[in-house]
């Protein structure tokens, strides 16, 4: 039976503000991408959210992004170097190290958001500032990284442990990375459209660009975005398809090696 991890961002309120139905999309994904501050969440967000993924064994992770609490992350920061970019990412990292070793809860992973991961994609020293952080923060953990973009690059060249992800939510460019945001149809939102999708990129082993390039990929984990409207339903969708096709839901912590 064939193995893939379900994955969504959460812990993206702030005080007193909510965004996304965390408890229901952590009875459907098995990894959650807990945000650390910079985009979104608060000490209480985030160890409520840990809290949440350890009493339903989802495995948790750190979602770190630039400074960005104005714009959720979502906003490219050019000109930062990449050094300073690892420095953030390491406190955002010791962080939710912190808080979860306060629940007793172990990181198995990371995942960086928005903006932050689109240039990263594309950017490879910026990756490589990335793929330090994590070795010096938080060295056993599994990168999330984008099949055949520089992510993938800097992290395979520090020997780190990485997932290969796909988006059921989002269209992709015809270089491997995901479409702008500001593109008609880069957001999906029918949730039967998106699982037939992430059914056809696994069994395929190809994602088809919005300009119809068929690009090669990898797919150890799925990823449905928790901020949507209709995640949960997407999220749900996504996870009866696949099992309905014979994979098997895990989180990517139990199996990947």
């Amino acid at each position: 039976m064939n193995t893939i991890d379900l994955n969504s961002d959460m812990g993206e309120g702030f005080g007193v503000y909510s965004l996304g139905d965390d408890e229901a999309m952590l009875e459907i994904v098995t990894s959650a991408n807990i945000a650390c501050g910079f985009h979104a969440g608060d000490p209480l967000v985030m160890a409520r959210t840990l809290v949440g993924a350890k009493a339903r064994g989802v495995g948790a992770g750190a979602h770190p992004s630039f400074f960005d609490l104005w714009g959720f992350g979502r906003r490219p920061i050019l000109g930062e170097r990449p050094g300073d970019v690892e420095k953030q990412i390491v406190y955002q990292i010791g962080a939710m190290q912190a808080l979860a070793a306060a629940e007793g809860v172990a990181l198995t992973h990371v995942k960086t958001h928005g903006s932050l991961g689109n240039l990263a994609n594309e950017d490879i020293e910026l990756a490589r500032a990335v793929a330090r952080a994590i070795r010096a923060a938080s060295r056993d953990a599994i990168f999330i990284v984008m099949p055949g973009l520089a992510t993938e690059r800097a992290g395979e060249e520090l020997g780190l442990r990485l997932a290969r992800e796909i988006y059921a939510d989002r269209a992709y460019a015809d270089n491997g990375n995901l479409a702008s945001r500001k593109l008609p149809g880069a957001v999906l939102h029918d949730a039967e459209e998106a699982a037939a999708r992430v059914l056809s990129i696994v069994e395929t082993g190809e994602v088809v660009s919005v300009g119809g390039r068929r690009i090669p990929v990898k797919a150890d984990t799925v990823c449905v975005h928790g901020d949507t409207a209709g995640a949960v339903a997407m999220a749900r969708t996504v996870r009866a398809r696949l099992e309905g096709a014979g994979w098997a839901i895990r989180p990517m912590g139990e199996w990947l090696s």
